[in-house]
């Protein structure tokens, strides 16, 4: 008798939004290091094709797809594609997403609604249009890149925050309706991570030291962080975990900010 769930993701098809650069990139390369075919989806044709480099270079398939997923039409027809070429859909990782770093008295209504359709209204329906492949099949596992500003107050990006804490909520909506289809629904709450977006960020000297007073382990993210928890929430290993949000913060959520 064996006890210990494979990690492994051997013929599985892994869908990463915002896969051009990143976390997204990770997680795809990541995903494929576990032995997954991966679907990528960006707007840069140019990312999308860095990408499928690096997952070919490891010996799988790559499906890249140049999509904007604030628009529905682009989304329906990536998953359409994906489904042609790939023919099932077993994983999809909700990663895109922007922040803008206004203060709320200065945030604008075209702000607003760039950050909510990138954020959380494109999670949701690429959700909505990946559950119905999934049904097809028997069920998936899906993942929601949030944040530990969706948990935690921060100083500013108060509409991140709230796209952000959405996506956790929506999360245990999503996994309470989706149970019976045999989808989990879970998300991972991510603290500042080294990535091209925050580079200019965390070379503040005073601004990274706020950071790494308030997080124990007294150090930023790398993204191989992160791919750890993804594998492990898009394998058999999570199979009687849903509606959870997994914070990889070196420890920040035990603070506050």
């Amino acid at each position: 008798m064996t006890y210990l769930p494979s990690f492994h993701l051997s013929n599985q098809v892994v869908v990463v939004t915002g896969a051009g650069k990143g976390i997204g990139r990770a997680l795809a390369i990541g995903a494929t290091e576990a032995g997954a075919d991966v679907a990528i989806i960006a707007r840069t044709e140019a990312d999308l094709k860095e990408t499928a480099g690096f997952i070919r270079d490891v010996g799988r398939k790559a499906y890249p797809i140049q999509a904007d997923i604030t628009q529905s039409k682009e989304i329906e027809q990536a998953v359409r594609q994906i489904k042609n070429e790939a023919g099932k859909i077993d994983v999809l990782i909700n990663n895109a997403g922007m922040n803008i770093r206004s203060r709320a008295s200065e945030v604008t209504e075209q702000e607003w609604m760039q950050i909510f359709q990138t954020n959380l209204q494109g999670a949701f329906f690429m959700s909505q249009k990946c559950a119905e492949v999934m049904k097809e099949n028997g069920g998936g596992k899906m993942i929601n890149i949030s944040s530990v500003g969706g948990h935690m107050a921060l100083r500013t990006g108060v509409v991140y925050a709230a796209t952000k804490a959405g996506m956790i909520q929506m999360t245990k909506n999503l996994a309470l309706e989706w149970a019976d289809d045999g989808i989990s629904v879970n998300a991972i709450g991510p603290w500042y991570f080294k990535t091209p977006l925050t580079e200019k960020l965390l070379e503040d000297k005073q601004y990274l030291k706020e950071i790494l007073d308030r997080t124990p382990m007294n150090r930023v993210g790398e993204l191989k962080d992160l791919v750890g928890a993804a594998v492990f929430l898009s394998s058999e290993a999570a199979n009687y975990i849903t509606g959870q949000t997994l914070f990889v913060d070196g420890g920040m959520t035990v603070y506050g900010f």
